[in-house]
């Protein structure tokens, strides 16, 4: 007498199981794993697996077995969409070739660069209270202060400077394609 942890499922009770139920149940896995033909597959798979490593569920006397592997199927396909959840996404060979380097300081040097020469283009007015709001960190009042002008012309001032800037950088910013990035 064998035990049912060594038991297996008939090899021809499997195939019998799997030409009644497999179409189906890939269509439904398909359906869970969102149309991943692959993923329905493994799925599918490991489904069929469980059926052969349980012969008590064949042998239990259900009129059909369908209700089952949906069920385990079912299982399966939620346990595989944790455990993707839970691990970091994954990323091809294409990213890494090009993504910068750790240490690669080239983009801030050449940012530097192109902010040095827009700032070269603005009126005395506008780079100073760039520099007293931006570089030295001071507030519109001390910049006001430092500066001597009332604070109200410090604000306009700094719009119309960054605007300026905007102008003179249209590579960079929100919503704008870095055109270094291209060449």
């Amino acid at each position: 007498m064998t035990s049912t942890l060594t038991r297996r499922t008939d090899a021809h009770a499997l195939a019998r199981l799997h030409s009644e139920h497999g179409k189906a149940l890939y269509g439904f896995l398909l359906g869970l794993t969102f149309g991943d033909r692959h993923r329905a597959e493994d799925l599918l798979q490991e489904t069929l697996f469980r059926a052969w490593t349980h012969p008590e569920a064949l042998e239990s006397g259900h009129a059909s077995m369908r209700p089952w592997l949906y069920t385990v199927g079912r299982r399966l396909a939620i346990d595989a969409r944790r455990a993707r959840q839970v691990r970091p996404a994954e990323v091809g060979p294409d990213a890494l070739e090009h993504s910068p380097a750790a240490d690669d300081r080239t983009e801030e040097a050449v940012t530097s660069l192109d902010l040095r020469e827009a700032l070269r283009l603005l009126s005395p007015e506008h780079r100073a209270v760039l520099v007293q709001i931006y570089f030295r960190g001071a507030s519109v009042c001390e910049a006001a202060e430092v500066l001597g002008v009332p604070p109200g012309t410090v604000k306009s001032r700094t719009h119309y400077a960054l605007r300026a800037l905007r102008a003179a950088m249209p590579g960079y910013g929100p919503g704008a394609p870095c055109a270094r990035a291209a060449a």
